[in-house]
């Protein structure tokens, strides 16, 4: 069972102890990322989470990596569209250690200039990374093409040309300006003292509270964009609107997508690649936001099986969606779920990373009880009824890199 722990200026700790472990995870959750920056300061967020690797005011970056890989401790971080997350993951007898240098670097980073412009050069490498690689490429284009015209669309990473213009004094001011008590969550979870609790708590009390900016809304639209590139294989995917974090449908999509495209057993799986043999790689996902989100279907494949698998993937969401779900499918996919949940509660990082993005995200921490039950409440028809409300196919998008065709036509194939 996990305690909630309100401070007054508006930071949030969450605890859950874990009596049978050696080990603790502890993660700072600020809830700003790409969706919360204005056009020109696209790639910020990011930006900061490298530079607070880069030293602080009492360690250089090569001490913070020594102190943590001398306790055998691992130490990271991620920016996404809605969050930022720095966390690490230690023995017990270490945590209080952890916890200093995982501070140091939340409150004290310097942003030095020259630390600035080398890390600039990093991320552009990462952003080339990313476009090398089509399958992400491909959900990049995406997210651009039907959040177009909201800060959703752009890259997490940001651009070249809004990198160059930051500066060390400019990412301390926007975390200063972004990094409100208010939008921070501090999670541990694992084997720990009250003494640790206690320290957080002193260090997260010292903030002051200071109004934030609003975050702009989202807003899903129809879209095709396509993006030639001389690959072997054409990277597609299909996608519906989907559902925000908290939606409490958000159990049944989670069935939905693990019956249709989440496995070998799926639909999508046992149709395009094992009957039909028209692709390699097929899977379904869904991607929420905090008002907003869509459901995809990604696959890789020959340019001269595209169409056919395309009309395939067709048939089988629209039968899907007509159809629905048999007893056994869904009972299958609720014991998978079950599973995923229950096997992670033996992670302490799991564990932490659910407190964290369940305050941050979704507003409620549920424990497994809960989760369980509301998988357990899942039903057929729920099952059918969200199909037949996502998957309208006036409302598909899609986005394809490779060897492909014109926007024109995929926009007939949808049709």
């Amino acid at each position: 069972m996990y305690e909630t722990i309100p401070l007054p200026n508006g930071v949030r700790i969450l605890t859950e102890r874990v009596p049978y472990v050696r080990s603790a995870a502890l993660g700072i959750w600020v809830g700003t990322g790409s969706r919360h920056e204005r056009s020109g300061a696209n790639g910020a967020a990011h930006f900061i989470e490298h530079m607070l690797f880069k030293g602080t005011q009492h360690r250089t970056a090569e001490k913070l990596a020594g102190e943590m890989d001398a306790v055998g401790g691992q130490i990271n971080a991620f920016t996404t569209k809605e969050c930022t997350c720095f966390y690490a993951r230690v023995l017990d007898t270490h945590l209080a250690q952890a916890a200093d240098i995982l501070c140091d670097m939340f409150f004290s980073s310097r942003f030095d200039e020259a630390d600035v412009a080398t890390e600039r050069g990093v991320i552009l490498e990462e952003i080339g990374m990313y476009e090398d690689n089509p399958e992400d490429l491909c959900a990049e284009r995406l997210a651009a093409a039907v959040f177009q015209g909201t800060p959703l669309a752009r890259p997490i990473l940001g651009r070249k040309a809004t990198l160059e213009k930051m500066s060390g004094a400019w990412l301390r001011d926007y975390k200063a300006a972004h990094y409100g008590p208010e939008r921070i969550v501090v999670a541990l979870a694992g084997s720990f003292a009250q003494a640790d609790v206690d320290s957080l708590r002193a260090r997260f009390s010292a903030m002051e509270a200071r109004p934030l900016p609003p975050s702009p809304p989202g807003r899903y639209t129809p879209a095709v964009t396509v993006k030639r590139k001389a690959i072997e294989q054409n990277h597609l995917t299909l996608a519906f609107p989907g559902l925000p974090f908290a939606d409490e449908r958000r159990f049944t999509l989670q069935l939905l997508s693990s019956i249709l495209g989440g496995g070998m057993s799926s639909r999508l799986f046992q149709q395009v690649r094992e009957q039909r043999g028209l692709c390699y790689s097929i899977y379904s996902y869904g991607t929420c936001h905090d008002d907003t989100g869509y459901f995809g279907v990604y696959t890789a494949l020959g340019r001269e099986t595209e169409g056919a698998a395309l009309e395939t993937v067709f048939s089988v969401i629209r039968d899907f969606a007509e159809h629905g779900v048999t007893e056994e499918e869904l009972s299958r996919a609720r014991e998978q779920s079950k599973a995923n949940v229950l096997m992670g509660l033996e992670s302490t990082q799991s564990r932490m990373s659910s407190l964290g993005r369940g305050a941050l995200l979704v507003g409620r921490v549920l424990d497994e009880d809960e989760v369980i039950a509301r998988y357990d409440a899942v039903t057929r028809e729920d099952v059918r009824r969200l199909a037949q409300e996502l998957f309208q196919f006036q409302n598909a998008s899609l986005s394809a890199v490779g060897r492909v065709g014109s926007a024109d036509a995929y926009w007939a194939l949808l049709q």
